[in-house]
């Protein structure tokens, strides 16, 4: 009796895109830098269930910072360039580049992104899927 992996399981018909998803996921290496949270925020005042990722980039301003969704990815890329007028004695707040990549589920959307007191939180909504059955019509050949 051989034993199947759940994504090569034959009840699981089409979701070839998703191991390729878990492969993309795994190769995306990480220094863990900029750290970052995701909540969940309920449904309220009318507004849908909201993710938001935040993340900690002291430092960098607006225009240094850039948010894209490409290829079923949220993409957070920050570049900073080294001031070279100023001379330190002491340099512990390193200007950086960094790019962290989140893979969105099938109808993930993003909301909008706000830079707050060093902090980039950025939203995603998934619209509710309306429900929907299709009776398939049987043809009976004889």
């Amino acid at each position: 009796m051989s034993r199947m992996s759940p994504p090569n399981s034959p009840f699981l018909l089409g979701f070839d895109e998703i191991e390729r998803a878990i492969e993309r996921v795994t190769r995306t290496a990480s220094d863990g830098y900029p750290p970052y949270n995701i909540e969940r925020i309920p449904k309220s005042d009318g507004r849908a269930e909201r993710l938001r990722i935040t993340l900690a980039v002291a430092g960098f301003l607006g225009e240094q910072l850039e948010v894209t969704v490409e290829e079923g990815q949220l993409v957070i890329r920050g570049r900073q360039q080294d001031d070279k007028e100023r001379h330190y004695i002491h340099r512990g707040i390193a200007a950086r580049q960094f790019q962290r990549v989140f893979l969105l589920a099938e109808g993930m959307q993003v909301a909008g992104a706000d830079l707050q007191n060093g902090l980039l939180s950025v939203d995603l909504v998934r619209p509710e899927p309306e429900r929907m059955v299709k009776k398939i019509d049987i043809v009976v050949r004889d």
